[in-house]
């Protein structure tokens, strides 16, 4: 097999790899955070930081996400194979608006879980619980609070924007979409 092929395999493998979680991708989580609101963007940052500090390493496993995007997470246990994770299509999911975040953990062998029972830290809390309430305290609503769907990996700040008022154009200073808007009226 020539060396290029090879090389293209391997590179493939460790994407693979990567993609589920059982390697980091360090370039993949960075660029989870790009289309966010800057203070969204900051406070998540700064989320990751302070439950470092306690032991605990978050991952933002999902954070803007286009309507397109959306739609086929929708789709997922609908039309598609898999389990419903979302009730929201594209435009009504605060993602959409760079508004919003997923998170998971990483494990000590560097495995990311959803496991909201795990006390990794040995705090005597659930590290996920310690994550939730750091990000209360920055004025993240928590999607585990909610009646109709819990979405448990699910933190956003709204600005106290309805998505009614983002669907018709109405956004948060700062927010990419907005400053867009206003490059296009100069």
């Amino acid at each position: 097999m020539p060396l290029a092929i090879f090389l293209l395999l391997l590179l493939a493998a460790w994407k693979a790899l990567a993609f589920f979680g059982f390697v980091p991708d360090e370039t993949r989580e960075d660029a989870r955070l790009v289309g966010l609101h800057p203070e969204v963007r900051a406070k998540a940052d700064t989320l990751i930081r302070q439950a470092a500090d306690k032991g605990i390493e978050v991952v933002i496993t999902s954070g803007f996400r286009s309507a397109e995007e959306q739609d086929r997470l929708y789709r997922q246990g609908r039309e598609d194979p898999g389990n419903i994770v979302t009730n929201a299509r594209g435009g009504q999911s605060y993602h959409n608006y760079g508004l919003a975040v997923d998170f998971a953990l990483r494990d000590e062998a560097g495995k990311i879980v959803w496991d909201m029972e795990r006390d990794g830290n040995g705090s005597g809390r659930s590290d996920w619980m310690e994550v939730v309430d750091l990000a209360k305290a920055f004025g993240f609503e928590w999607g585990g609070d909610w009646s109709n769907f819990r979405d448990y990996p699910h933190l956003q700040m709204d600005f106290g924007y309805t998505l009614r008022q983002l669907q018709n154009g109405k956004y948060p200073k700062g927010s990419i979409i907005e400053e867009a808007q206003e490059q296009q009226r100069d």
